[in-house]
């Protein structure tokens, strides 16, 4: 496959996977660098050009709260899920997990008729 069309197609994929991962780590108060700390801990790459508008975004929709707090010697902007932002996290999680036994089984079936 081209890599052109590879990336645009992995760069889709992430998109809301990004946003689903950030809403779950956001269940904790985080500022924008440590939220970045703790997805790359855990395999999730993210640059700070995608995380701080996709932070913003949220919290513009009402998915996040945020508050200044003085951290480490300065002050920082902490964000956190909002109660819409836990209901709509548990409404995707569902979402997520029903995809995930959907597509799986496909992924796996078409792995399996390859090798025979």
């Amino acid at each position: 496959m081209a890599t052109a069309p590879l990336d645009k197609l992995k760069l889709e994929l992430r998109r809301g996977v990004l946003v689903l991962a950030v809403l779950a780590s956001l269940r904790e108060p985080h500022y924008g660098y440590s939220l970045r700390k703790q997805l790359q801990g855990a395999g999730v790459d993210i640059d700070e050009g995608t995380l701080y508008p996709l932070i913003r975004r949220l919290a513009d929709q009402g998915l996040l709260d945020s508050e200044w707090k003085q951290g480490e010697g300065r002050e920082r902007r902490y964000y956190q899920l909002s109660t819409l932002g836990v209901e709509l996290l548990e409404q995707l999680t569902q979402e997520w997990t029903s995809l995930n036994s959907a597509i799986g089984p496909l992924l796996l079936r078409n792995t399996n008729e390859e090798q025979h």
